[in-house]
């Protein structure tokens, strides 16, 4: 399903959720800084953390953050193929990918078979 196949609605609406998506990710990685940072202890709180959990919450944070920022390039590369003309579009068969699963992941580059493939060996 290449962007002439869309209906203009259905772009523009696929559009608005890239860019509401976008948008999300990009708050959540301004304001992410605090919690992957180094580990101090501050010792005069109640209910102090130990070290071994602050580690653990640091580094749940920064796999987050990593998370994060794999979906904003996706969803950026998706709005890129949407200007271009070529979102919809199967990267590995070609074939349309369907717009339910555009709806449900409009980041999506692949089609359910290909993707079910990659996922499978």
């Amino acid at each position: 399903m290449s962007t002439g196949q869309l209906k203009p609605s259905q772009i523009a609406q696929l559009r608005d959720q890239l860019v509401n998506r976008q948008q999300e990710l990009a708050d959540l990685l301004s304001n992410a800084g605090d919690s992957t940072g180094p580990v101090t202890l501050d010792q005069q709180s109640v209910g102090r953390v130990s070290r071994i959990d602050a580690i653990q919450q640091q580094q749940m944070a920064i796999a987050s953050q990593q998370q994060a920022n794999d979906m904003l390039k996706r969803t950026e590369l998706a709005l890129r193929r949407i200007d271009d003309g070529e979102y919809g579009d199967c990267l590995h068969c070609g074939e349309p990918i369907a717009y339910a699963r555009l709806q449900a992941q409009p980041f999506a580059n692949l089609c359910i078979d290909c993707q079910s493939a990659s996922e499978a060996g």
